[in-house]
């Protein structure tokens, strides 16, 4: 019986003894990803604003700061492994990529299908920040575009679409260089001046100040008569950069066009 108790004893202070070695690198490691975590935050930070300062578009300027950022993470990771003496295990990662990258590409298949769609999203730039676009029957103006996810923002709501999504079904932009198109029907009765109350819409599209009219066809036309109506359609073109998201300032256009056109003795179906 004392043997079987000297033994746990000798077992114990085994333990013990490889715990003592271990903590060290234990700590160097949880250091050394914390500063290589730290240091990528920060490059990614300082390369977002040189590159949005260099790049026309933000988009991609943030995809790239982001890309910077996992890259420096992943290197701070094999230099862990390398310092605390594991150097085999990094050696072993990397000469196993080819069967692990067979073997995860099943497991992250969204993941790396998410990632490969944000380059070609990042470089193709079928949108860009502040456009307006509809995808998977979601429409809102783009925030960001992230490795996996593209978020939106739409009606004050934070909408993350996966970026294969946007690869492999349709995408719509409403923008155009910045500027975004709405439109809106006006019904007038039957035997009315339409020709009058086409200029009065004009007008009204004309006097405001955050309608696009350089280079923009903004009109007023006959589209077709429904029973005793006349149906008006009316486009125009506004800045992306306002809140149009919610269709308060197509309202605000709507009111006057309506007020413009009852003032003039039209009657609006």
């Amino acid at each position: 019986m004392e043997e079987f108790f000297q033994d746990i004893i000798k077992h114990l202070e085994g333990y013990y003894q490889g715990l003592v070695d271990i903590t060290p690198k234990i700590l160097l490691a949880i250091l050394i990803i914390l500063l290589s975590w730290f240091i990528a935050a920060k490059v990614k930070m300082f390369s977002d604003r040189r590159l949005k300062r260099n790049i026309d578009d933000p988009l991609l300027a943030s995809f790239i700061a982001n890309l910077i950022k996992v890259v420096l993470i992943i290197i701070g990771f094999l230099f862990m492994f390398r310092v605390i003496g594991l150097t085999g295990v990094a050696q072993s990662v990397l000469a196993g990529a080819g069967i692990s990258a067979f073997i995860i590409g099943f497991a992250l298949k969204d993941i790396g299908e998410n990632f490969l769609a944000g380059i070609l999203l990042a470089f193709k730039r079928p949108f860009s920040v502040g456009d307006i676009i509809e995808s998977n029957g979601v429409k809102g103006k783009v925030v960001a575009l992230n490795l996996r996810d593209t978020q939106i923002k739409s009606d004050s709501k934070n909408i993350y679409i996966p970026n294969a999504l946007l690869i492999k079904n349709t995408l719509t932009n409403f923008n155009s260089e910045g500027f975004l198109l709405q439109d809106f029907t006006i019904g007038l009765e039957y035997g009315a001046d339409y020709k009058k109350a086409i200029q009065i819409i004009t007008d009204v599209i004309k006097t405001d100040s955050e309608i696009e009219d350089k280079g923009y066809s903004n009109s007023a036309v006959v589209a077709g008569i429904t029973g005793a109506v006349v149906q008006i359609v009316v486009r125009y073109w506004v800045k992306t950069d306002l809140s149009i998201t919610d269709g308060r300032h197509r309202s605000e256009v709507i009111i006057k066009v309506t007020e413009a056109l009852n003032a003039a003795g039209f009657v609006v179906k």
